[in-house]
């Protein structure tokens, strides 16, 4: 199972002009940490809003990919409804050949609206937006040749798209929230799947099986229908510590939240933790990640280490995340991957 870690680069004091400078030089230097524990996956997510810092995700990740040897670096997510998918495709091919292989995309439709009118996109094409242009990068990376023409931008024809990636198919995942449609749209695409689910694995069952069944109708390889699963993750030494700690900077980093002004109640805040929030001692989290792997299926979890948290505390986690944690999940999954390799005795 491959085990990872994704951020949206919150700022706890937008007003502070050195914040950008400080949380961008953390993000770096926490990329270069996970890369040397051996973690599989670093991202970042795009947002155009005062309290995030990470508008340009491609640049972040050729920072990284300039410290790191062998890290995967991928989107969480990029909002391709507003995005020009030729570009975004020049930007990846650019950073897979940078990073010596090692790009992805994740796109999704974004957690707030702030991009489409920042864009000049309108609201109302919601839903055609991210289904057009989604198709067209997936044909871009598939075959970059063939014409093509759609509603919310001008025809291609003959025109070069590069540097083409170093991988001969860059990995593009859906990004997932919770959309029975959206499901279903992965599958009929036959790209992996990005699921966000910040409760337990069972909240996301009919979802993967959407997703599968779509795929599988489609005539899609079920190799190919890869699931990742990830959601807020917070490690503490012990399981209340890990409780008290987390939760004053998590109720009020859910506060722009409609259902949260004003913080998360902490009644609220444990019953999350109880339908499975990953907040608690390395065990409790080790048991939480195998669950998604074993309901759902999930290869790969990548968790946002990071939600409204100061830097000491974030990297307090981050380091039992990667000391602790992950050599189970390693030691656990790989046990069982060669048990399902042996072959029973004739």
């Amino acid at each position: 199972m491959e085990l990872g870690i994704y951020s949206f680069g919150d700022i706890l004091d937008p007003d502070d002009p050195h914040a950008p400078q400080r949380r961008l030089d953390a993000l770096v230097r926490h990329a270069r940490l996970a890369d040397a524990a051996g973690l599989d996956v670093f991202a970042v997510g795009e947002h155009h809003r005062p309290d995030y810092v990470v508008s340009a995700p491609e640049v972040v990740l050729a920072a990284v990919a300039a410290t790191t040897t062998r890290i995967r670096l991928t989107t969480s997510v990029v909002v391709v409804s507003t995005a020009d998918p030729v570009r975004l495709m020049e930007q990846f091919g650019t950073l897979d050949n940078l990073s010596h292989g090692r790009a992805e995309i994740t796109v999704g439709r974004g957690a707030f609206p702030e991009s489409y009118p920042l864009f000049g996109y309108d609201m109302r094409d919601y839903e055609s937006l991210f289904d057009e242009k989604v198709r067209l990068l997936i044909q871009l990376r598939d075959d970059p040749t063939r014409p093509w023409h759609g509603q919310h931008r001008a025809p291609l024809r003959d025109v070069h798209i590069g540097p083409r990636p170093v991988q001969e198919r860059l990995p593009i995942w859906i990004g997932v929230g919770g959309t029975p449609q959206s499901a279903v749209r992965a599958g009929l695409l036959g790209q992996p799947m990005f699921l966000s689910l910040f409760a337990g694995p069972h909240s996301g069952i009919r979802l993967v099986e959407l997703y599968r069944r779509a795929g599988e109708q489609a005539g899609h390889d079920p190799a190919t229908l890869r699931l990742a699963t990830g959601g807020h993750v917070f490690v503490g030494r012990t399981s209340q510590g890990a409780r008290d700690e987390f939760f004053p900077h998590y109720s009020q980093y859910l506060s722009v939240h409609p259902s949260f002004r004003g913080g998360m109640p902490r009644t609220v805040y444990d019953q999350w933790i109880t339908s499975g929030l990953l907040v608690g001692s390395p065990q409790q989290v080790i048991e939480g990640i195998l669950s998604h792997r074993e309901v759902l299926g999930a290869d790969r979890f990548v968790g946002q280490f990071d939600p409204g948290m100061t830097e000491a505390l974030t990297e307090q986690s981050l380091e039992l995340y990667l000391t602790e944690v992950l050599p189970v999940i390693r030691r656990e999954t790989a046990a069982d991957a060669a048990a399902d390799e042996e072959v029973p005795a004739s």
